[in-house]
């Protein structure tokens, strides 16, 4: 891991760029002693550095905790002609009605399979800075979240956005989830009906997992909501 830059914020964190071979990140801290890591992933497509998304991370590591988080490959700046190819025609079979779950899995399973060997591969690197101490959470994308629950037994628990397309092989490794979850949910995200994310949470194998349901569409999920992001890692990573 190689940090490219490093700047002292108006609110105290540390907020460092950095690469890990083909892999671009940031990574916010609050102070020198270890400190819980949250991994902290966008929806596919987005850039690392999406307002809301910094704007939520930043807000997290004000509590205590290291937050990073990546472009994984076809995301940001990783994104492919192919992939940007897919997605013209996702939307235009949108826009005119037509069935999308197969364009959806076309374009969202190879992400997903992609992006958690490179999580992975950036948390072997986090975890060995002084200043991060674990345990570890995930917070974001729920695909990602799903797939790296199950295959990284150092994520302790997952605060999870059911906006987004979840591929099938995803929904059947959530059966397979035994971490503690939040999952967020807008009653009427426009992409992702309501009945396929309620199955979702009833499909979680942890014997332990909270539903927070908001009003309103899909990039309205409340701020007070990173609040009980908190409370919830404060449970099981503090």
């Amino acid at each position: 891991m190689q940090f490219t830059s490093e700047q002292r914020l108006d609110d105290g964190l540390l907020e460092r760029e950095f690469t890990l071979g083909e892999i671009p990140g940031t990574l916010w801290t609050s102070g020198s002693a270890p400190a819980p890591l949250i991994l902290m992933a966008h929806n596919n497509g987005l850039s690392k550095g999406e307002p809301r998304l910094v704007a939520r991370a930043r807000q997290t590591a004000s509590y205590g905790y290291a937050v990073a988080t990546i472009d994984a490959a076809g995301c940001g700046g990783r994104r492919s002609a192919a992939d940007d190819q897919v997605r013209a025609e996702l939307r235009r079979a949108m826009q005119a009605g037509e069935p999308v779950d197969e364009i959806f899995e076309s374009l969202i399973g190879p992400l997903v399979e992609n992006a958690v060997p490179e999580w992975r591969t950036t948390l072997d690197a986090l975890l060995e800075l002084p200043e991060i101490g674990g345990p570890v959470g995930y917070s974001g994308w729920t695909a990602v979240g799903i797939h790296l629950a199950v295959t990284e037994p150092r994520i302790a628990a997952a605060g999870l956005f059911a906006g987004g397309y979840v591929p099938r092989a995803q929904r059947e490794e959530a059966r397979q989830v035994t971490v503690p979850l939040l999952f967020l949910l807008q009653w009427d995200d426009e992409g992702n009906p309501r009945q396929r994310a309620l199955d979702l949470f009833d499909a979680f194998g942890t014997k332990e997992k909270t539903m927070h349901a908001n009003m309103g569409g899909h990039v309205g999920t409340p701020w007070f909501e990173v609040e009980e992001g908190d409370r919830f890692f404060g449970r099981h990573l503090k």
